[in-house]
């Protein structure tokens, strides 16, 4: 056995560390020189520590057991204690969002008609799933509208940057799907849950000192196959079944010359993947093709702390769309962690862009940096303009988890007998912890499948 990984990204990176764990044959290809995918940190000289991508990682046991293997759980910065605050834009005022089911019954947050929906969601009974059911309309059809534009729209929109009524339940919520069948009432399910231990308490929320993206930068480190400015631009199957990858201008991007590979494991984003499978595969090129990446820009906006009226106590505020605003929300990164801005300065991390925020993602670098400057200013009784702004921009962010992708997920499913594998996020869930997780599953199968290869 030997595999190709297509893609330097967190889920190619993982998985070619834990093969070379299991002592399997691998060589990992990357366009770049910098692996790292959408794990990118920046350290600005004027004191600012940005982050491009994740600004904060969720320690699952899977990611905790890998930094410590990769010797950074030392370099583990802890979010303030205020992160579980969380608030949600309502009516043009910041409303700290209620955070547990009782808390939903005696906050004002909701109407009293909410309240009265969601206590009569308790007596639900269970019932099967609704086949293609979106997230939008399964809290409506249990907790009413209300609920979707304050408190789902908002959260589905920092998670995924997408529209609640286009991502699909059962590719971005399964477990809820799942209390519906076993217990009708999602919150009498959740309550269970929290009975039989289930809950697990809460986990913590962490950056790297320097950069989260020092992480994707230890795999590297540790990594004997890794090799850069590999681009592979063709994939050939030759008659006993193996692969051959060929780079700009038919040549073999294997290192050492020309190779063959058992497996393929495509570590790249849904469209990138269809242009490679597009001679050998055109169906699932097609379907892969499909898949909806929304433009997404990150401004980070520089305030001194007197100016800023809000006490800014939280993790950050999400904007429903129906607030009409021009950023889908900010984390307040300086409150989480100091040290990320200078002292006497708070630094503001916005998100403008995503499904519902499209055109505005798409707007020149001038225009956005002053937008959202105006639009901090009035909401958090800013009084003097920013000591410093910067962005990111990314022209494909989050794959969207809805029809298309449920398509594509399904038109690949028997490229597996073949050896060709996805590994992207759109495959193993757009966390970290998701992306640690599924690389590490499937070295593991890969590892018990087949004799390690030379």
């Amino acid at each position: 056995m030997r595999i190709a990984i297509i893609g330097g990204g967190l889920t190619g990176l993982t998985l070619a560390y834990y093969l070379q764990k299991a002592g399997v044959a691998y060589d990992l290809l990357e366009a770049d020189a910098r692996p790292g995918g959408n794990l990118r940190s920046v350290a600005e000289a004027a004191g600012y520590q940005l982050e491009a991508g994740p600004n904060s990682l969720l320690l699952r046991p899977e990611l905790s057991e890998l930094l410590h293997e990769l010797g950074l759980e030392a370099d583990l910065q802890e979010a303030a204690p205020v992160s579980a605050h969380r608030y949600v834009l309502r009516g043009g005022q910041y409303q700290a969002l209620p955070a547990s089911p009782p808390k939903l019954l005696t906050s004002t947050f909701f109407s009293l008609k909410t309240k009265l929906r969601l206590l009569a969601e308790l007596l639900r009974r269970p019932a099967p799933p609704v086949p293609g059911e979106t997230v939008g309309a399964f809290f409506e059809r249990h907790f009413g509208r209300e609920v979707v534009d304050y408190a789902v729209a908002p959260f589905v929109g920092g998670i995924y940057a997408g529209d609640p009524y286009e991502l699909q339940l059962a590719l971005t919520f399964p477990q809820l799907a799942a209390l519906e069948q076993q217990h009708g009432s999602v919150l009498r399910g959740l309550a269970a849950g929290q009975r039989a231990g289930g809950g697990g308490g809460r986990r913590r929320t962490v950056v790297l000192r320097g950069g989260n993206q020092r992480l994707t930068d230890a795999l590297r480190s540790r990594l004997t196959h890794f090799h850069a400015y590999s681009p592979v631009t063709e994939i050939q199957r030759d008659a006993l079944g193996q692969y051959q990858l060929l780079g700009p201008g038919g040549t073999s991007v294997a290192p050492g010359g020309p190779a063959s590979y058992s497996h393929l494991a495509l570590a790249l984003p849904a469209y990138a993947a269809a242009g490679l499978l597009q001679a050998l595969h055109p169906a699932a090129a097609k379907a892969l093709a499909a898949v909806r990446y929304p433009p997404m820009t990150l401004v980070y906006s520089a305030y001194d702390r007197a100016a800023v009226a809000h006490p800014l106590a939280g993790f950050g505020a999400l904007h429903p769309p129906r607030e009409g605003t021009y950023a889908a929300g900010a984390i307040w990164t300086s409150t989480l962690f100091p040290d990320r801005a200078p002292a006497g300065q708070v630094l503001f991390t916005s998100f403008v862009g995503g499904a519902p925020f499209a055109r505005q993602a798409q707007a020149p670098k001038a225009e956005q940096l002053a937008a959202v400057d105006a639009e901090l200013r009035q909401l958090y009784g800013i009084s003097a303009g920013p000591r410093w702004q910067g962005r990111y921009y990314w022209p494909a962010s989050i794959p969207q988890f809805d029809a298309h992708l449920a398509a594509a997920r399904a038109a690949v499913a028997p490229l597996a007998a073949l050896g060709i594998v996805p590994v992207a996020n759109w495959m193993a869930g757009v966390s970290v912890p998701d992306c640690v997780q599924y690389a590490r599953k499937i070295a593991e199968q890969w590892a018990q499948a087949g004799p390690a290869g030379g």
